[in-house]
C-alpha cells in the first residue's frame, strides 16, 4: 500500500499592503503528512516566498480554491520528491523499529 500525502495550510504572514495589494503572503506555514492505515509521519515547516510584480496578482480568500492555489505555490517552491522520501522513511521506521527506549522499571514504572 502506498502513501497517501496530505498539505495542511496552518498559517501564512502577510504583509498588510504591499506593492498595491492588500493581504500580500510572504510565508506560509504548513504541514506535510504521509499517512498509510496507522502509521504516519509529518514535515512542518515553513516556506518563504516572494510577489512578483511581473505576475498577476491572486488576492487572498478563505476558501478551497486559494488553498489550492497555495498548494501549488508550496509543491513549485520545494523539493516534493525528497519531503516523501523522508516520509516514507519515517513511516518505514514506524513499522519496522530499529530503536526502542529502555528503562528501569524500579525508577520509571511503564504506564498500562
Amino acid at each position: 500500500m502506498a502513501l497517501a500525502y496530505q498539505w495542511t495550510i496552518n498559517a501564512m504572514d502577510a504583509k498588510i499592503h504591499d506593492e498595491g495589494h492588500d493581504n500580500v503572503i510572504y510565508t506560509i506555514h504548513y504541514t506535510y503528512t504521509g499517512s498509510e492505515g496507522k502509521y504516519s509521519s509529518s514535515i512542518i515547516a515553513t516556506h518563504n516566498i516572494q510577489y512578483d510584480p511581473n505576475t498577476p496578482f491572486i488576492p487572498w480568500a478563505n476558501d478551497q480554491d486559494f488553498e489550492n492555489v497555495v498548494i501549488g505555490w508550496l509543491e513549485a517552491g520545494l523539493d516534493v520528491v525528497s519531503m516523501q522520501k523522508t516520509i516514507q522513511e519515517q513511516v518505514d521506521l514506524e513499522k519496522k523499529p530499529v530503536d526502542e527506549m529502555l528503562y528501569f522499571t524500579f525508577n520509571n514504572p511503564p504506564v498500562e
